[in-house]
């Protein structure tokens, strides 16, 4: 049996799913959280730009898709500002639980104000399928899978790059590992860590820009992508991007 196409028809999914990966997993070694409300803030965000884009306003998919990586961005620095503020020395357990919270305010918040369908979810690229002949085997692949798949390993190399090369990187270390030599060094902790909630944030929705209408119609079902995401931060500890990826 020929399992190359059916790896391929995952492949839009699945380079989904990595990405929320290895978002949790960077979130969980830089700020000791496991974010639990990631993809909802996302489709928060999303749906935001789509009300714009087929509401009266008529918006453009790529500005609909710039709103939305704003909005998001935002959304998650405040909660990000939240846990930094209130439980800067919290264990991990605590610190993930406020976002199990916003994960249940922002699905209830959604459903409420989007209703339950979205069928005219639209992804930011056309979602033409590409026959590519390999081996005497039929390949389909579109422009979204592709993007997927170069993000998601931009994400990682990026990521490494950074954390492990520049002085950045190691100050972004040090708010997790050791957060209280890092303030005594005149590392703003807080900043640091709310930033790192707004690049979580704005990764996440341009991910969501690339999804086809085909993988879920609704709110509460997009933000439990989550939990196949948190699988595949699990087969890397929360600690290995690549493994995650």
């Amino acid at each position: 049996m020929n399992l190359v196409p059916q790896i391929f028809a995952g492949l839009t999914n699945g380079s989904f799913f990595a990405i929320i990966g290895i978002l949790l997993t960077l979130m969980a070694q830089l700020t000791r959280v496991v974010n639990f409300s990631q993809v909802a803030f996302g489709m928060f965000g999303g749906f935001v730009g789509l009300w714009l884009e087929t509401g009266r306003n008529h918006l453009p998919v790529w500005l609909g898709a710039i709103i939305a990586i704003v909005i998001t961005a935002a959304l998650s620095s405040i909660v990000g500002w939240i846990i930094a503020t209130w439980l800067p020395n919290a264990q991990m357990a605590a610190r993930s639980a406020v976002t199990v919270s916003s994960l249940l305010i922002l699905v209830a918040t959604g459903s409420v104000l989007f209703g339950a369908s979205h069928n005219n979810y639209k992804p930011l690229l056309p979602s033409i399928p590409i026959t590519v002949k390999v081996g005497g085997t039929d390949l389909i692949i579109t422009y979204n899978m592709i993007a997927l798949v170069l993000l998601s390993l931009a994400v990682v190399i990026v990521m490494q790059i950074v954390l492990k090369r520049t002085m950045f990187g190691v100050r972004l270390r040090a708010i997790s590992d050791r957060q209280s030599a890092a303030e005594l060094l005149g590392v703003n902790v807080k900043a640091l860590n709310v930033g790192i909630w707004a690049v979580s944030g704005a990764i996440i929705s341009l991910a969501i820009s690339f999804l086809p209408s085909t993988i879920s119609n609704d709110y509460i079902s997009f933000s439990l992508l989550i939990i196949p995401g948190a699988a595949a931060a699990l087969v890397g500890a929360f600690k290995n991007m690549w493994l995650a990826l």
